[in-house]
């Protein structure tokens, strides 16, 4: 009766001074996340008041819609840093991609060396609106190609939450799953955050992200998670700092 009534804590007191963050847009007019400086300063120095210690920002690389390069990102990457440096803003980070997983794709990482996470490992998503054809042959060519894939946000796929064992199907490919922390505060809804809960409780998620990309976001990190698995999720955030540098 007693744990009935306890309640449930903020999630951004479950990141706090040791966070390693490996999902954001942060840098500066590269797709949707910020899109001028200020803004980007305005979101790390919100980082920095959560109490997150580090993190990898992960613009969007999808060749038909936000047509970055590799170098493309490295550069805004280095441009910021110096930029935030003038500010006074020292929390370390590093810049990633988030891959679209297409037809492109799948040419894509025969031919260029991506960027990682870590070592190496490449964030990568989907389509919203229906799974690839291809979805797990491009999943081995990945890992042909050496890389290691975590997937972005699988609770957002809503075609999978009637058809769970693609989930099953998609873990023993070889996939691993990044949780989007917005999902366990109710963010993107009832439906996402209750598929969000059920990943948690099979322990199928490895890491989270918070996927900011602008002050809605940050705002909704300030509140109480909907989870009734607080110590899972505790677990998985913890999972993070294989990603410290």
């Amino acid at each position: 009766m007693l744990a009935f009534f306890k309640s449930k804590p903020f999630l951004k007191d479950l990141l706090a001074g040791h966070y390693v963050d490996i999902h954001s847009h942060l840098l500066p007019g590269i797709d949707d996340g910020a899109n001028t400086i200020k803004k980007t300063t305005k979101l790390v120095k919100a980082f920095q008041e959560l109490g997150i210690s580090q993190f990898v920002t992960t613009p969007h690389i999808n060749h038909y819609v936000w047509n970055n390069s590799e170098q493309d990102i490295l550069s805004n990457q280095k441009e910021t840093a110096d930029l935030l440096k003038d500010e006074n803003i020292s929390i370390p980070f590093k810049a990633a991609a988030e891959y679209f997983m297409d037809d492109w794709f799948e040419n894509h990482i025969k031919t260029e060396k991506l960027l990682t996470l870590k070592d190496n490992y490449i964030l990568v998503e989907i389509s919203y609106l229906s799974a690839p054809l291809n979805l797990y042959k491009t999943i081995f060519d990945i890992q042909l190609a050496g890389y290691i894939p975590v997937l972005a946000h699988p609770e957002r796929y809503t075609y999978f939450h009637k058809n769970f064992g693609e989930y099953e199907k998609l873990k023993k490919s070889g996939c691993l799953f990044q949780l989007n922390l917005l999902a366990v505060v109710g963010y993107y809804g009832s439906e996402i955050a209750k598929t969000a809960e059920l990943l948690l409780k099979k322990g199928m998620y490895d890491f989270t992200g918070t996927d900011v990309h602008h002050s809605q976001h940050i705002e909704a990190l300030h509140q109480k998670i909907k989870s009734d698995s607080a110590a899972s999720l505790k677990e998985v955030i913890a999972n993070n700092a294989f990603f410290k540098f």
